[in-house]
């Protein structure tokens, strides 16, 4: 299936390249943007940027097309939209303060507001 290969590249890819706390959340029925996101902590900025960029170069090599990246230099947040597949790249810092894990993980149910 190609949702499953174009996973395995991100995952490769970010794993042989020092990403750290690699983190892949199934937000398939949880979301309409996308079935897939990674996580992944890089050391620095500059490491944040380049983990994407070789993402989107592995990706663009084995016959997928990148939809965008935002967040490029100087960031401590990149994001790189594969369509099926989100990859997150964050500094230790940013990914503490969002904790995107906690955010999709977690199913709160609609607490009735009294006025």
């Amino acid at each position: 299936m190609q949702i499953d290969e174009l996973l395995k590249i991100v995952q490769d890819t970010v794993d042989e390249r020092k990403g750290i706390d690699i983190t892949t959340i199934d937000v398939q029925g949880k979301s309409s943007v996308t079935d897939f996101m990674v996580l992944v902590t890089g050391s620095s900025e500059r490491h944040v940027k380049s983990l994407c960029d070789y993402v989107s170069e592995n990706v663009k090599a084995k016959g997928f097309m990148p939809l965008g990246m935002e967040g490029e230099a100087g960031s401590d947040w990149v994001l790189l939209d594969l369509g099926d597949v989100v990859l997150h790249v964050m500094t230790v810092k940013a990914r503490e303060f969002y904790e995107l894990e906690k955010l999709w993980a977690i199913d709160v149910p609609m607490q009735e507001v009294s006025s």
